[in-house]
Protein backbone atom coordinates (compact mmCIF):
# COMPACT_ATOMS: atom_id res chain seq x y z
CA UNK A 1 0.00 0.00 0.00
CA UNK A 2 1.58 3.58 -0.82
CA UNK A 3 2.15 5.92 1.66
CA UNK A 4 0.23 8.78 0.71
CA UNK A 5 -2.60 7.27 -1.97
CA UNK A 6 -5.89 5.07 -0.43
CA UNK A 7 -5.95 1.48 -1.23
CA UNK A 8 -9.22 0.87 -2.88
CA UNK A 9 -10.83 -3.10 -2.65
CA UNK A 10 -13.58 -3.60 -5.08
CA UNK A 11 -15.95 -6.65 -4.22
CA UNK A 12 -19.52 -8.37 -4.78
CA UNK A 13 -21.43 -10.17 -2.70
CA UNK A 14 -21.46 -13.82 -2.91
CA UNK A 15 -24.83 -15.60 -2.51
CA UNK A 16 -23.39 -17.47 0.33
CA UNK A 17 -23.31 -14.09 2.08
CA UNK A 18 -27.16 -13.21 1.26
CA UNK A 19 -29.04 -10.97 3.85
CA UNK A 20 -25.93 -11.12 6.40
CA UNK A 21 -24.32 -7.90 8.51
CA UNK A 22 -22.33 -5.49 6.33
CA UNK A 23 -19.32 -5.40 9.00
CA UNK A 24 -19.57 -9.69 8.74
CA UNK A 25 -19.66 -10.09 5.32
CA UNK A 26 -16.96 -7.47 5.04
CA UNK A 27 -14.54 -9.81 7.60
CA UNK A 28 -15.31 -12.96 4.94
CA UNK A 29 -14.72 -11.32 2.28
CA UNK A 30 -11.56 -9.06 3.66
CA UNK A 31 -9.56 -11.00 6.26
CA UNK A 32 -6.23 -8.87 6.24
CA UNK A 33 -9.04 -5.84 7.74
CA UNK A 34 -9.43 -6.58 11.52
CA UNK A 35 -13.23 -5.85 12.72
CA UNK A 36 -12.72 -2.58 14.42
CA UNK A 37 -10.65 -1.66 11.14
CA UNK A 38 -13.82 -2.38 9.38
CA UNK A 39 -16.04 -0.52 11.51
CA UNK A 40 -13.64 2.07 11.08
CA UNK A 41 -14.02 2.14 7.72
CA UNK A 42 -17.87 2.04 7.56
CA UNK A 43 -18.07 4.97 10.27
CA UNK A 44 -15.80 6.96 8.57
CA UNK A 45 -17.75 7.03 5.38
CA UNK A 46 -15.18 4.86 3.59
CA UNK A 47 -17.50 2.25 2.09
CA UNK A 48 -20.31 2.04 -0.72
CA UNK A 49 -22.60 -0.73 -1.45
CA UNK A 50 -23.70 0.10 -5.35
CA UNK A 51 -21.81 3.48 -5.04
CA UNK A 52 -24.17 4.66 -2.04
CA UNK A 53 -21.77 5.70 1.04
CA UNK A 54 -22.81 2.98 3.73
CA UNK A 55 -22.60 4.15 7.43
CA UNK A 56 -24.48 1.57 9.41
CA UNK A 57 -22.41 -1.77 10.15
CA UNK A 58 -25.39 -3.79 10.63
CA UNK A 59 -27.23 -3.10 7.49
CA UNK A 60 -27.89 -6.04 5.69
CA UNK A 61 -25.92 -6.63 2.01
CA UNK A 62 -27.68 -8.51 -1.19
CA UNK A 63 -26.01 -10.97 -3.44
CA UNK A 64 -24.30 -9.25 -6.32
CA UNK A 65 -24.08 -5.86 -4.65
CA UNK A 66 -20.93 -3.99 -5.11
CA UNK A 67 -18.56 -3.06 -2.61
CA UNK A 68 -15.88 -0.48 -2.56
CA UNK A 69 -13.88 0.00 -0.04
CA UNK A 70 -11.28 2.90 0.15
CA UNK A 71 -9.02 2.31 3.33
CA UNK A 72 -6.61 5.22 4.09
CA UNK A 73 -3.10 4.60 5.18
CA UNK A 74 -1.94 3.80 8.37
CA UNK A 75 0.65 5.98 9.81
CA UNK A 76 3.29 4.08 11.89
CA UNK A 77 4.95 6.46 14.20
CA UNK A 78 2.72 7.69 17.04
CA UNK A 79 2.23 11.35 17.19
CA UNK A 80 5.24 13.76 18.47
CA UNK A 81 4.91 16.26 21.42
CA UNK A 82 6.41 19.67 20.05
CA UNK A 83 6.90 23.07 21.35
CA UNK A 84 4.71 25.21 19.17
CA UNK A 85 2.51 27.92 20.91
CA UNK A 86 -0.90 27.75 21.26
CA UNK A 87 -3.88 30.79 21.73
CA UNK A 88 -5.76 29.05 24.96
CA UNK A 89 -8.79 30.77 26.03
CA UNK A 90 -9.52 28.68 28.81
CA UNK A 91 -7.90 26.02 30.45
CA UNK A 92 -8.26 23.57 33.52
CA UNK A 93 -7.93 20.29 34.79
CA UNK A 94 -10.53 18.98 32.04
CA UNK A 95 -10.84 20.78 29.38
CA UNK A 96 -9.03 23.42 26.94
CA UNK A 97 -9.97 26.20 24.86
CA UNK A 98 -7.89 27.40 21.90
CA UNK A 99 -8.49 29.21 18.71
CA UNK A 100 -6.92 27.29 16.08
CA UNK A 101 -5.10 30.08 13.53
CA UNK A 102 -5.87 29.11 9.48
CA UNK A 103 -3.20 27.01 8.13
CA UNK A 104 -2.68 24.44 11.02
CA UNK A 105 -4.08 20.69 10.66
CA UNK A 106 -5.96 19.26 13.62
CA UNK A 107 -3.94 15.79 13.29
CA UNK A 108 -1.43 13.92 12.03
CA UNK A 109 -2.25 12.79 8.44
CA UNK A 110 0.34 11.50 5.59
CA UNK A 111 1.91 14.24 4.11
CA UNK A 112 1.54 16.15 7.64
CA UNK A 113 3.13 14.07 10.81
CA UNK A 114 4.35 17.11 12.51
CA UNK A 115 3.65 20.71 13.46
CA UNK A 116 -0.12 19.80 14.05
CA UNK A 117 -2.22 20.97 17.04
CA UNK A 118 -2.21 17.33 18.25
CA UNK A 119 1.75 17.43 18.26
CA UNK A 120 1.26 20.89 19.97
CA UNK A 121 -1.50 19.84 22.53
CA UNK A 122 1.00 17.22 23.51
CA UNK A 123 3.86 19.66 23.94
CA UNK A 124 1.56 21.26 25.95
CA UNK A 125 -0.36 18.49 28.40
CA UNK A 126 2.87 16.29 27.88
CA UNK A 127 1.68 12.92 28.83
CA UNK A 128 -2.00 13.55 30.25
CA UNK A 129 -3.32 13.51 26.48
CA UNK A 130 -1.93 10.09 25.45
CA UNK A 131 -4.44 7.78 24.26
CA UNK A 132 -7.55 9.80 24.53
CA UNK A 133 -9.53 9.59 21.92
CA UNK A 134 -7.41 7.22 19.81
CA UNK A 135 -3.26 7.04 19.54
CA UNK A 136 -3.56 9.65 15.99
CA UNK A 137 -6.07 12.18 17.85
CA UNK A 138 -6.11 12.43 21.48
CA UNK A 139 -8.26 14.43 23.16
CA UNK A 140 -9.77 15.56 20.02
CA UNK A 141 -13.56 14.98 19.66
CA UNK A 142 -14.06 17.54 16.55
CA UNK A 143 -11.99 18.89 14.22
CA UNK A 144 -11.64 22.42 11.68
CA UNK A 145 -10.59 21.91 8.26
CA UNK A 146 -6.35 23.27 8.02
CA UNK A 147 -8.19 26.38 6.95
CA UNK A 148 -10.24 27.08 8.83
CA UNK A 149 -9.83 28.91 11.98
CA UNK A 150 -11.59 29.43 15.27
CA UNK A 151 -12.41 28.07 18.32
CA UNK A 152 -11.92 24.03 19.50
CA UNK A 153 -12.55 22.31 22.82
CA UNK A 154 -10.04 19.30 23.61
CA UNK A 155 -10.46 16.79 26.74
CA UNK A 156 -8.14 16.53 28.48
CA UNK A 157 -8.98 13.21 29.79
CA UNK A 158 -11.34 9.92 29.16
CA UNK A 159 -13.95 11.06 31.30
CA UNK A 160 -14.36 14.59 29.83
CA UNK A 161 -14.10 13.08 25.75
CA UNK A 162 -16.75 11.01 27.03
CA UNK A 163 -18.81 13.67 27.88
CA UNK A 164 -18.09 15.90 25.11
CA UNK A 165 -18.63 13.36 22.31
CA UNK A 166 -21.59 12.50 24.13
CA UNK A 167 -22.69 16.31 23.71
CA UNK A 168 -21.79 16.63 20.08
CA UNK A 169 -24.00 12.94 19.61
CA UNK A 170 -27.41 14.94 21.13
CA UNK A 171 -26.07 17.67 19.64
CA UNK A 172 -26.18 19.96 22.70
CA UNK A 173 -22.96 21.20 21.85
CA UNK A 174 -23.16 24.70 19.83
CA UNK A 175 -20.81 26.15 17.23
CA UNK A 176 -21.89 29.06 15.80
CA UNK A 177 -19.24 30.10 12.36
CA UNK A 178 -18.59 33.54 10.09
CA UNK A 179 -18.72 33.20 6.68
CA UNK A 180 -17.99 35.49 4.24
CA UNK A 181 -19.95 34.41 1.22
CA UNK A 182 -20.60 35.27 -2.47
CA UNK A 183 -23.87 37.21 -3.24
CA UNK A 184 -26.22 37.68 -0.79
CA UNK A 185 -28.81 35.04 0.42
CA UNK A 186 -32.15 34.81 -0.30
CA UNK A 187 -34.18 34.81 2.28
CA UNK A 188 -31.51 36.87 4.72
CA UNK A 189 -32.21 33.63 6.98
CA UNK A 190 -33.15 30.02 6.46
CA UNK A 191 -32.44 26.73 6.95
CA UNK A 192 -30.01 24.40 4.57
CA UNK A 193 -30.73 20.49 4.87
CA UNK A 194 -29.81 17.94 3.03
CA UNK A 195 -27.84 14.43 3.30
CA UNK A 196 -23.59 15.44 2.70
CA UNK A 197 -21.70 12.20 1.20
CA UNK A 198 -18.58 11.83 -0.81
CA UNK A 199 -18.74 12.88 -4.08
CA UNK A 200 -19.29 10.45 -6.90
CA UNK A 201 -17.78 12.23 -8.98
CA UNK A 202 -14.34 13.39 -6.91
CA UNK A 203 -14.01 11.23 -3.75
CA UNK A 204 -11.86 13.74 -2.43
CA UNK A 205 -15.05 16.24 -2.16
CA UNK A 206 -18.33 15.92 -0.34
CA UNK A 207 -21.23 17.19 -1.84
CA UNK A 208 -25.10 17.44 -1.44
CA UNK A 209 -26.34 14.01 -1.96
CA UNK A 210 -29.61 12.04 -3.07
CA UNK A 211 -28.74 8.39 -1.20
CA UNK A 212 -26.88 7.62 1.16
CA UNK A 213 -24.75 9.98 3.10
CA UNK A 214 -25.60 11.44 6.50
CA UNK A 215 -27.95 14.29 8.02
CA UNK A 216 -27.15 17.18 7.76
CA UNK A 217 -28.76 20.77 9.16
CA UNK A 218 -26.91 23.89 8.72
CA UNK A 219 -28.97 27.52 9.89
CA UNK A 220 -27.80 30.79 8.32
CA UNK A 221 -28.17 34.13 8.93
CA UNK A 222 -26.91 37.30 6.70
CA UNK A 223 -24.80 39.56 9.74
CA UNK A 224 -23.79 42.24 7.01
CA UNK A 225 -24.76 42.64 3.22
CA UNK A 226 -21.74 44.11 0.71
CA UNK A 227 -24.49 45.20 -1.60
CA UNK A 228 -25.69 42.01 -3.66
CA UNK A 229 -22.19 41.18 -4.33
CA UNK A 230 -20.93 39.53 -0.76
CA UNK A 231 -22.19 38.82 2.54
CA UNK A 232 -21.17 38.13 5.95
CA UNK A 233 -23.01 35.19 7.45
CA UNK A 234 -23.66 33.29 10.31
CA UNK A 235 -23.75 29.50 10.59
CA UNK A 236 -25.18 27.51 13.35
CA UNK A 237 -24.57 23.86 12.92
CA UNK A 238 -27.38 21.25 13.91
CA UNK A 239 -25.14 18.25 12.89
CA UNK A 240 -21.41 18.08 12.08
CA UNK A 241 -20.61 17.05 9.03
CA UNK A 242 -16.82 17.38 7.09
CA UNK A 243 -17.11 20.45 5.26
CA UNK A 244 -20.59 20.94 6.13
CA UNK A 245 -21.27 24.87 5.78
CA UNK A 246 -18.57 24.47 2.97
CA UNK A 247 -21.10 22.21 0.96
CA UNK A 248 -24.54 23.75 1.98
CA UNK A 249 -23.07 27.26 1.18
CA UNK A 250 -22.31 26.38 -2.03
CA UNK A 251 -25.68 24.18 -2.56
CA UNK A 252 -27.22 27.75 -2.38
CA UNK A 253 -25.07 29.28 -4.91
CA UNK A 254 -23.61 31.21 -2.18
CA UNK A 255 -19.69 29.87 -2.04
CA UNK A 256 -17.62 31.13 0.58
CA UNK A 257 -15.07 33.02 -0.79
CA UNK A 258 -11.41 31.95 -1.05
CA UNK A 259 -12.82 28.13 -1.04
CA UNK A 260 -10.70 27.06 -4.04
CA UNK A 261 -12.67 23.31 -3.20
CA UNK A 262 -16.08 24.16 -3.25
CA UNK A 263 -16.28 27.62 -4.62
CA UNK A 264 -15.65 30.06 -8.03
CA UNK A 265 -13.36 33.21 -7.93
CA UNK A 266 -15.64 36.10 -9.27
CA UNK A 267 -12.85 37.69 -12.14
CA UNK A 268 -14.10 41.37 -11.32
CA UNK A 269 -12.16 40.86 -7.79
CA UNK A 270 -8.69 40.57 -9.37
CA UNK A 271 -7.12 41.63 -5.78
CA UNK A 272 -8.99 39.04 -4.10
CA UNK A 273 -6.31 36.78 -3.72
CA UNK A 274 -4.23 39.09 -2.17
CA UNK A 275 -6.42 39.70 0.65
CA UNK A 276 -7.39 36.06 2.03
CA UNK A 277 -5.55 33.30 0.88
CA UNK A 278 -8.22 30.36 2.56
CA UNK A 279 -11.83 29.71 2.61
CA UNK A 280 -13.28 32.81 4.91
CA UNK A 281 -14.37 30.50 7.77
CA UNK A 282 -13.95 31.15 11.19
CA UNK A 283 -15.54 28.93 14.76
CA UNK A 284 -16.61 32.22 16.53
CA UNK A 285 -18.80 30.80 19.35
CA UNK A 286 -18.80 27.27 21.02
CA UNK A 287 -21.24 26.44 23.69
CA UNK A 288 -21.13 23.41 26.00
CA UNK A 289 -21.81 21.77 29.49
CA UNK A 290 -18.35 21.51 31.20
CA UNK A 291 -18.12 17.56 31.77
CA UNK A 292 -17.26 17.82 35.58
CA UNK A 293 -18.80 21.16 37.30
CA UNK A 294 -21.95 20.57 34.83
CA UNK A 295 -21.84 24.76 34.27
CA UNK A 296 -22.33 26.09 30.79
CA UNK A 297 -19.47 27.10 29.03
CA UNK A 298 -19.22 29.81 26.15
CA UNK A 299 -16.49 31.23 24.47
CA UNK A 300 -16.49 33.77 21.41
CA UNK A 301 -13.33 34.69 19.18
CA UNK A 302 -12.86 37.57 17.00
CA UNK A 303 -12.67 37.70 13.59
CA UNK A 304 -9.26 36.98 12.21
CA UNK A 305 -7.06 39.39 10.57
CA UNK A 306 -7.15 38.57 6.85
CA UNK A 307 -11.04 38.20 7.44
CA UNK A 308 -11.08 41.48 8.36
CA UNK A 309 -8.81 42.60 5.85
CA UNK A 310 -11.47 40.87 3.48
CA UNK A 311 -14.51 43.16 5.14
CA UNK A 312 -12.82 46.44 4.31
CA UNK A 313 -11.82 45.04 0.91
CA UNK A 314 -15.47 44.60 0.10
CA UNK A 315 -16.76 47.61 2.47
CA UNK A 316 -14.22 49.77 -0.04
CA UNK A 317 -15.16 47.86 -3.66
CA UNK A 318 -18.44 48.21 -2.86
CA UNK A 319 -18.63 52.55 -2.29
CA UNK A 320 -16.60 52.76 -5.50
CA UNK A 321 -19.09 50.84 -7.24
CA UNK A 322 -21.93 53.27 -5.79
CA UNK A 323 -19.50 56.27 -6.85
Amino acid sequence: MSDTMNEIIDLEIPENLHGIRLDKALAILVPELSRTRIKALILGDNVQLNDVIVTDPSQKVSQSQSITIEVPPILDANPVAQDIPLDILYEDNDVIVINKPAGMVVHPAPGNSSNTLVNALLGHCKDSLSGIGGVKRPGIVHRLDKDTSGLMVVAKNDHAHKMLSSQFADRSLSRVYYAIVWGLPSPTSGTIEGNIGRSPNNRQKMAMVAYGGRTAVTHYRVVQPFGVEASLVECTLETGRTHQIRVHMTSINHAIIGDTTYGTHRARYKDIKSVIHRQALHAKRIKFIHPTTNKLMEFESDLPEDMLQLIDYLEKYIKLTKN
